[in-house]
C-alpha cells in the first residue's frame, strides 16, 4: 500500500536542500476566523505537543486597536497581576524525524493594515525556509452538534487540490485575516491550504472541543504528527452530552436540532463510506509506525471530521438568527 500524500511530503519533494530545514507554517487567529476558539485553541494543542520555541513577534501597537481588541489583566504564575497584550507570535517545532519542521503562528485578528501585517509575515515565513502553508479556521454555521463536526480542506492551488484531494474555495464575501494571507502566500509560490470547522451556532461560545478534535484530525493527516486526543476526546464527548442535556430541556432547541439532524443526513452520505474508512485506516497506519505514536483515536471519535465537504461561507462565521 503506498503512503498517503500529505502536504509535508508534498512540499519535501518539491525542497531543494538549504542551510535551514523547510518548514510548513501553521496559522490560526482569534476573532473572526475562530468560532468557538476551536483553530485557535487547536494551534495552542499542536505547540504544546512539539514544543516549538518562539522565534519572533509582531509589533502589537502598528496592527491591533485596544479599545477593539482589549488587553486582558491576568496573574502570572507568580500571583502577580499583569497585562495581556493581544499579539502575534511565532514559533519554530523541530521535526527530526520528519522531513520538514513547522513554524507556528498564533495571535489576535490584526485590527489595522492588513497587508503590511502579512507581509511582515510572509517575510518571516522566508527567513525560516517556509515551503508551504496551513491555515486553521472555524466558523458558526446551521450544523447539529450530535453529527461529525465537519473540518473541510480548501485551496486555490490546482496542484494542491489534485495532491490532496482538496475542493476548490468557492466563497465571494467579505474575508478574513485568514483569506488575506492565504492569497498572500499563493502569490508568493507557497503551497497553500485551508482547514475550517463548522460550529454549530447554537452553541457558539467557547470552548467546541469537538470543532478543536475536527481540526486536529484533519491535521495529523496532512502533516507528520501524532497527537495524543485522547483527553480531548473526553472533552468532546462531556460538551456533546453537556448540549444533549440543555437542548432536551428546551422544546424549542430540540425541534431545532432535530431539524438540522434530518436535513444534514439526508444530504451527507454517511459516515461510514469508503473514503471514510481509507481515511481512519490511514490514521491507524500513521500511529502504528510514526516514532512516539501515542493510542491511536478509533473512528467513533466525536471530533471525527465527516464528509470532506467544504462550508458555503468559510470566511464568514456569521451567526444565523433564533428563527434560522
Amino acid at each position: 500500500m503506498n503512503d498517503p500524500v500529505t502536504l509535508s511530503s508534498l512540499v519535501a519533494a518539491s525542497t531543494t536542500p538549504g542551510p535551514v530545514r523547510p518548514a510548513i507554517m501553521v496559522v490560526a487567529f482569534e476573532g473572526w476566523n475562530d468560532a468557538g476558539d476551536a483553530a485557535s485553541s487547536a494551534l495552542k494543542d499542536i505547540k504544546a505537543a512539539t514544543g516549538a520555541v518562539k522565534v519572533a513577534g509582531i509589533g502589537d501597537d502598528d496592527y491591533y486597536d485596544y479599545q477593539f481588541s482589549r488587553p486582558q489583566v491576568r496573574r502570572n504564575a507568580a500571583g502577580k497581576r499583569v497585562i495581556k497584550w493581544p499579539t502575534t507570535r511565532i514559533y519554530r517545532a523541530s521535526l527530526p524525524d520528519a522531513p520538514v519542521d513547522l513554524l507556528l503562528v498564533r495571535g489576535v485578528e490584526p485590527t489595522y493594515r492588513w497587508k503590511a501585517f502579512i507581509t511582515e509575515i510572509l517575510t518571516r515565513a522566508e527567513e525560516e525556509n517556509v515551503q508551504g502553508v496551513m491555515a486553521l479556521g472555524s466558523l458558526l454555521a446551521d450544523v447539529p452538534h450530535s453529527r461529525p463536526i465537519q473540518a473541510a480542506v480548501s485551496s486555490d492551488d490546482p496542484a494542491v487540490r489534485e495532491a490532496l484531494g482538496a475542493q476548490p474555495a468557492a466563497y465571494e464575501g467579505p474575508t478574513g485575516i485568514l483569506g488575506v494571507l492565504a492569497q498572500f502566500a499563493e502569490a508568493a509560490g507557497l503551497p497553500t491550504l485551508s482547514i475550517w470547522a463548522a460550529v454549530p451556532h447554537y452553541v457558539a461560545q467557547p470552548p467546541s472541543p469537538k470543532a478543536q478534535l475536527a481540526l486536529l484530525h484533519r491535521v495529523e493527516e496532512l502533516l507528520p504528527l501524532v497527537l495524543d486526543l485522547h483527553e480531548l476526546g473526553e472533552d468532546a464527548l462531556a460538551w456533546e452530552r453537556g448540549v444533549d442535556a440543555l437542548a432536551t430541556g428546551d422544546a424549542d432547541i430540540a425541534a431545532y436540532v432535530q431539524q438540522l439532524e434530518q436535513a444534514q443526513d439526508e444530504t451527507e452520505l454517511p459516515e461510514a463510506t469508503g473514503e471514510a474508512i481509507a481515511r481512519e485506516f490511514e490514521r491507524y497506519l500513521k500511529r502504528r509506525h510514526l516514532p512516539g505514536a501515542a493510542g491511536e483515536q478509533g473512528p467513533g471519535t466525536p471530533g471525527a471530521s465527516g464528509p470532506s465537504e467544504t462550508p458555503d461561507s468559510p470566511d464568514v462565521p456569521d451567526t444565523p438568527g433564533p428563527n434560522a
